[in-house]
């Protein structure tokens, strides 16, 4: 199943979803919209000009951020965190222990959560 993001930027998102965790795209629609693919994740990433962020009847605009996130799994979530810390990633928290595993929650470059999880 798909899961949609709201970005200010589509191809600010997508080279950092590729660079940070292997995404790959599988289609990209121009400045507005690309399907990025890692395993069986599938990962709508739409801009500004996509029909997902027009406003809504009230008025109000769909915009990035917000608490819902998508996860991403690892192998090796101190590599990665490495990674991410060398970008110049914004953390929302330290990574949390838990009885599954290892999470941490840090911001793509438009402010929406990912989760980045490391199981048991």
């Amino acid at each position: 199943m798909p899961y949609r993001i709201l970005v200010n930027d589509k191809a600010q998102a997508t080279a950092w979803y590729q660079q940070m965790f292997g995404f790959e795209i599988q289609e990209e629609w121009g400045p507005a919209f690309a399907i990025l693919a890692k395993g069986s994740d599938v990962l709508w990433v739409s801009g500004p000009q996509t029909s997902a962020a027009q406003p809504m009847p009230d008025g109000s605009k769909p915009i990035p951020g917000g608490w819902n996130r998508i996860v991403v799994e690892v192998d090796d979530l101190e590599a990665v965190l490495k990674n991410l810390r060398e970008a110049g990633a914004i953390f929302r928290n330290e990574p949390v222990s838990g009885p599954g595993g290892t999470q941490v929650l840090v911001e793509d470059p438009s402010g929406n959560p990912v989760e980045v999880f490391q199981a048991r």
